[in-house]
């Protein structure tokens, strides 16, 4: 799966109250854009080109999988429904909410409608002071220099004043108290999607799965009965391999961990494809492994109904999933249910995605990132 677009925007007004026109349009970003990762502090400077009131200007960096031309529909949108206005008089202007695309990536891109990186960012002191404010590894892709160095050689000497501290969005979701959450949830429900996403917005590293180089997994759906024990088998020893070497990596009391899957998923699914007499040898040996490895700290199930299940299926195209029938993801449903209500021990929380979309919609995203707030708040 891609990761995530970083893009920098730069906001300003000196209109009526500044500092809520600004909150406010950070807010609104954060809902409709992208995902508000960093927010600079707000500084105070004098009108640029023109004279009137000060500007408060301050930056933001954002994740998103939009395209740069939507994320500009969007930033206008947002700009109208703060009751902007934008008149078709040249030169600069007065304005209650400004919002300008910085840059987008390290991309260039030079249409009728859009110019990244802004094409007059390098010689004007309140976008560069706000962005440099964001601490962010970014070079001018036509400079070729850091926003440090572009402060160095700028022309712009006006005086520019940081005299507010904004708080990023994500800072009411302290989900870095956790040291290891494993994602789950059915085949199809956006479990690896959603890790990703929530590792780069949080700054955590990711353990995956390595499902797709099962070499059993094909032959499976085409004969359950001859190849479910070698598959459950070979996924037992290949999830506690690869959890062995990645959690060996990392201080599971320092580092910020997310995986796509729990171990006990082995057992869910194998309590579902083996034979009885198959599965009693099968648990005898997955209780000695599951004893070894560290449980998370979160365990976040993601519930969809098998109709959706379906859909995202045939949608991501992996031909040997195709033929997966509705039951058997019931039975999966049913397995991790009666798992979770087993676990006295294990902080559990169950969210429903099924009419969700968390990567085409950001309302849909911070419905789950809600959802964790909650959790950790009760």
């Amino acid at each position: 799966m891609k990761s995530q677009h970083q893009v920098i925007l730069s906001i300003g007004s000196n209109q009526g109250n500044r500092l809520e026109n600004v909150k406010h349009c950070i807010e609104l970003i954060h809902q409709k854009i992208g995902t508000v990762i960093k927010v600079s502090r707000i500084f105070e400077t004098p009108s640029w080109g023109f004279d009137s009131d000060a500007f408060y200007n301050c930056a933001l960096v954002l994740h998103t999988f939009s395209a740069p031309h939507k994320i500009l529909t969007q930033a206008l949108k947002v700009e109208k429904e703060l009751g902007r206005i934008r008149s078709d008089k040249k030169g600069y202007q007065s304005r209650i909410i400004d919002i300008d695309l910085i840059a987008f990536d390290e991309e260039i891109i030079d249409s009728e409608k859009l110019q990244v990186p802004h094409p007059l960012m390098q010689d004007r002191k309140f976008v560069l002071l706000p962005i440099q404010d964001l601490n962010l590894d970014w070079k001018h892709p036509v400079i070729k220099k850091n926003i440090s160095e572009l402060l160095e050689v700028s022309s712009d000497h006006s005086e520019c004043e940081a005299i507010e501290t904004v708080e990023s969005p994500l800072q009411s979701i302290a989900l870095e108290q956790f040291n290891y959450v494993a994602l789950e949830g059915n085949i199809g429900a956006g479990k690896t999607t959603l890790a990703i996403k929530i590792a780069e917005d949080f700054n955590a590293k990711t353990v995956l799965e390595r499902f797709a180089d099962n070499p059993f997994l094909p032959k499976f759906y085409k004969d359950q009965n001859r190849y479910a024990f070698p598959l459950e088998m070979s996924f037992l020893a290949d999830r506690y391999q690869q959890l062995s070497d990645d959690l060996a990596q990392f201080d599971l009391f320092k580092d910020f961990l997310v995986a796509d899957y729990h171990i006990f998923k082995s057992l869910i699914f194998a309590k579902i494809t083996l034979a009885e007499d198959e599965y009693r040898l099968y648990r005898n040996l997955f209780d000695i492994v599951y004893r070894e490895m560290p449980k998370p700290d979160l365990y976040i199930y993601l519930y969809q109904n098998s109709e959706r299940l379906l859909q995202n299926i045939k949608k991501r195209g992996r031909n040997y999933e195709q033929k997966i029938p509705a039951d058997y993801l019931d039975k999966i449903n049913s397995g991790y249910l009666d798992y979770i209500k087993s676990q006295t021990d294990l902080n559990v929380l169950i969210i429903d995605v099924s009419d969700k979309d968390f990567v085409k919609n950001q309302e849909d995203y911070l419905f789950v990132l809600e959802e964790i707030r909650k959790k950790i708040n009760n």
